[in-house]
């Protein structure tokens, strides 16, 4: 039997999620898959997408290629754009969707010959100061770019910073920054992520481009009605392996930080930050035992953690343990761990997949293995 790691995906639940995220923008839809998907499975989740998707974004072209190779035929952008020059051909070749954020970039565009001219998404650097355009340089770079032969569509985008807190200073800001240096220039417009199309209306424009939500996870660190309305993707689940009663005064994992202040029964779960867990979780972090909620105590390792199952009346070796998903919520770990879902999604790592499928594919259970 193989270690008994493993997350399960729901394609349903990943198409519904978008279906909402599409209702709320009331224009067209980007689904973001990433860092493949957030660990889901970039090919797999636009396949379950792509009848309903109107579009795709991933970060780098090794990313948009795997996609293309899947079938997937809806236009992809890259996030980041081109990183060389030599990049276009592929671009060209694989009709992708660019986003341009600086000015060598534009000067690589004039000099390349391609087969067609490409969609350019523009990005205005609005108060993020990562990368785009400075508002001021915003009218001139457009006007470089719709000059250029080697460009069709011009989208006007930006990327917004605070979206996801309760201060929406900085974000209505930005948002008044995009409208005023926007303003006279034609085109469709990009500025929305999964909480700036849940929280802002003024931000959805043409384009929005969720992700954290397509997964069923809430973009905000704060409870709010959106979790009522999703779906968890992921469910992370592993079993009980080992357990055995210790004594008061016995000290749980590496560096002794749990003491058992009574007669306690001990479950090891296969599970640990190799895993992409997250070590610092804090002892008292739930986790699912047959369906109910136990603390884990002591440090989290590389392969294993400990949970205190002398609460459960009745548990046994090979029981299913739940670390996450929809009856316990990955925002939850996170704040036990002090970071984020995003983090603790895209850190998943050497555990199987298995996929149920979506009403729209084959009614049978897929199965991946883990990437090296």
């Amino acid at each position: 039997m193989s270690r008994p790691a493993k997350a399960i995906i729901n394609l349903e639940a990943l198409r519904q999620n978008y279906l909402l995220a599409k209702e709320i923008s009331e224009g067209k839809v980007i689904a973001i898959v990433k860092a493949d998907a957030y660990s889901h499975g970039a090919t797999v989740c636009a396949q379950a997408l792509a009848d309903i998707a109107d579009a795709f974004a991933v970060a780098c072209i090794e990313e948009a290629l795997e996609l293309r190779e899947a079938g997937i035929s809806q236009p992809i952008i890259l996030l980041e754009g081109f990183f060389d020059a030599a990049e276009l051909q592929l671009i060209d070749q694989y009709q992708l969707d660019t986003v341009v954020h600086h000015e060598g970039q534009i000067q690589a565009i004039a000099k390349a010959r391609l087969a067609q001219p490409l969609r350019v998404w523009l990005k205005m650097d609005t108060g993020m100061s990562r990368v785009g355009f400075l508002p001021g340089q915003y009218h001139d770079v457009w006007q470089q770019l719709k000059a250029l032969p080697q460009v069709s569509d011009i989208v006007l985008m930006s990327h917004l910073a605070c979206a996801d807190e309760p201060d929406i200073s900085h974000t209505m800001q930005q948002l008044e920054t995009f409208e005023e240096y926007t303003l006279g220039l034609p085109g469709e417009k990009s500025i929305a992520n999964s909480a700036g199309l849940i929280a802002f209306p003024n931000a959805r424009a043409q384009w929005s481009r969720p992700g954290l939500m397509l997964y069923g996870v809430s973009p905000f660190p704060e409870s709010h009605t959106i979790e009522q309305r999703l779906t968890p993707v992921m469910e992370l689940h592993s079993a009980i392996i080992s357990i055995k009663n210790i004594s008061p005064g016995s000290t749980v994992g590496y560096g002794s930080t749990w003491i058992a202040e009574r007669p306690t029964r001990l479950g090891i779960v296969a599970m640990g930050y190799a895993d992409g867990y997250p070590r610092h979780a804090k002892n008292g972090t739930p986790v699912l035992v047959n369906g109910q909620r136990v603390p884990l105590v002591g440090r989290v390792s590389m392969d294993m953690l400990a949970v205190d199952l002398t609460e459960l009346n009745e548990t046994s070796i090979g029981d299913d343990v739940i670390l996450w998903g929809a009856q316990l919520p990955i925002s939850e770990i996170a704040r036990y761990a002090d970071t984020i879902p995003y983090q603790l999604l895209c850190n998943l790592n050497r555990v199987p997949i298995e996929y149920l499928p979506a009403k729209a594919t084959q009614p049978e259970l897929q199965e991946t293995e883990p990437d090296s």
